[in-house]
């Protein structure tokens, strides 16, 4: 009964924050998966495409691990099964969390992160790897190749943490005072 209990109150958060979850995860998920098949069909692997010199490529590479390619030496059946099934957990909880989140900063910082975890889950259930093409470089230091979904996980965790530095306390405050 809790569980059913809980699973209702998932599902009424989740329809609550329907604007955020709309805007904020369908929207970036669409540009990730556009982006990342524009790609594919007009470069080849490891094509790169100048657009700033000395600053800032398009380029197409795969990236078999995480963020910065941790894990890409792992066996490459038990590596994809391993972040298909983290990334699918994860899904979950953030959904858990965006369903019950008042706070609107942190609703947009669930929904980016879930739109960045969608977006490199059908990469990696497609092919095995996730698509990167954005690579920030100055002379022969190249920050590792990242896409949109990566961004959109990026700044919803910088939301996130701005929310707990900076409106946390003072909603904590705000509560107490009433």
């Amino acid at each position: 009964m809790k569980v059913i209990n809980s699973l209702k109150t998932t599902i009424n958060g989740i329809i609550n924050n329907k604007k955020y979850l709309l805007f904020l995860t369908v929207i970036p998920l669409i540009i990730d998966i556009i982006t990342k098949n524009l790609i594919k069909s007009k470069l080849m692997l490891y094509d790169a495409v100048p657009v700033i010199d000395g600053f800032f490529n398009i380029v197409y590479v795969l990236n078999p691990g995480a963020a910065f390619s941790f894990l890409h030496d792992m066996n490459e059946s038990y590596r994809r099964l391993f972040f298909i099934t983290v990334t699918i957990i994860a899904i979950f909880v953030v959904l858990y969390i965006f369903a019950r989140e008042k706070s609107k900063i942190n609703t947009a910082g669930f929904a980016l992160i879930l739109s960045g975890a969608i977006g490199n889950l059908i990469d990696r259930i497609i092919i095995g790897k996730v698509v990167d093409f954005l690579d920030f470089y100055y002379k022969t230091y190249h920050f590792p190749a990242f896409n949109v979904a990566d961004s959109c996980i990026t700044v919803g965790v910088a939301l996130i943490i701005i929310d707990m530095l900076f409106f946390s306390k003072k909603r904590d405050n705000d509560k107490k005072s009433v």
